[in-house]
């Protein structure tokens, strides 16, 4: 057995070849995706006082969120396993799975920085607190796209108020329309033993209005250049459920989507949108707007220096 396949499912295997991928080329950046956690890593994550994750509900739907606390609630107590001593915003609200056994996807952003690495588990225990994730797959990633900012959060934040929305509302269009950042969760088609089969949490940066509303209610945006592992387009290709956290970083609100995407390779529609390779339209069947789903603003610092090679709907 290749470690690409031990690393990564058919989905990803099949976007890879679609997209040109040359085989030594994934064959060599499969090395870096481990079972367990370098001793980096974990430093890293026990620095955030934030946590992107993708989980699924109790109908096997798949949603982005983030869990939050003051800066030592993620620990490390060996490399094959994280602790999370928090929940994930609007767990009970969208009857998130946190039980033993269930997978999970992690992103690690440190926003001042444009540091970013990734992890997909399975929840291996669970306490008051929050749970322990033992880790299938760790792998890092690189700065592309991440927008810096600085994190002015109170010490006791309010408490997230959710709303559930039958459709898009001025509200959480006008959100949409500013946002530069938004994390995507996505699934396998199976939830089983083999590392491969889980959940990937990610982040998407792009230029203000690059995510978009369609006349349909759908949203759209532009698959860039990135690391060629295909693991959120793999996914989609497996199977197409996804979850997207849209963040509000003037106000720490955020939007919460649940929804069926697919990805449109036609090069016409793709050429009309500035540095996209493929564009992604995402079907919602359950937004909620949320009021504090972060602690408190998270005011730019910086863009991502290559954001002026992209474009914008």
């Amino acid at each position: 057995m290749t470690r690409a396949i031990q690393v990564f499912h058919t989905g990803e295997l099949a976007l890879q070849h679609r997209a040109g991928v040359p085989a030594s080329y994934r064959d060599r950046v499969a090395h870096a995706i481990r079972h367990e956690m370098p001793q980096q890593h974990r430093d890293f994550f026990e620095s955030l006082p934030v946590l992107f994750l993708g989980l699924l509900d109790a109908r096997g739907q798949v949603w982005a969120t983030p869990a939050v606390g003051e800066v030592g609630f993620l620990r490390s107590r060996d490399p094959g396993h994280l602790s999370v001593g928090a929940r994930p915003q609007l767990g009970e609200s969208l009857w998130l799975d946190v039980r033993p056994g269930a997978k999970v996807g992690v992103v690690g952003m440190e926003l001042s920085s444009r540091r970013r690495n990734r992890m997909n588990g399975t929840i291996h225990a669970v306490n008051g607190e929050g749970f322990e994730i033992a880790v299938d797959l760790s792998f890092g990633n690189c700065p592309q796209y991440i927008q810096t900012r600085d994190l002015l959060w109170p010490a006791n934040p309010p408490a997230p108020e959710a709303t559930a929305l039958p459709d898009w509302d001025a509200r959480s269009r006008a959100l949409v329309a500013r946002a530069d950042t938004f994390f995507i969760a996505s699934r396998a088609a199976e939830m089983s033993d083999n590392p491969t089969d889980g959940i990937d949490a990610s982040h998407r940066g792009g230029r203000p209005g690059f995510l978009t509303i369609n006349a349909d209610s759908s949203l759209s945006f532009p698959d860039f250049s990135g690391n060629r592992f295909f693991n959120t387009l793999g996914n989609i290709e497996a199977d197409g459920r996804v979850g997207l956290f849209i963040p509000d970083f003037s106000s720490g609100a955020g939007i919460f989507v649940t929804g069926l995407a697919t990805v449109d390779w036609h090069p016409d529609r793709v050429s009309g949108f500035k540095g996209a390779e493929r564009i992604v339209d995402v079907q919602p069947e359950e937004i909620w707007y949320c009021e504090h789903a972060l602690p408190g603003p998270a005011p730019l610092v910086s863009s991502w220096p290559m954001l002026a090679e992209t474009g914008v709907w």
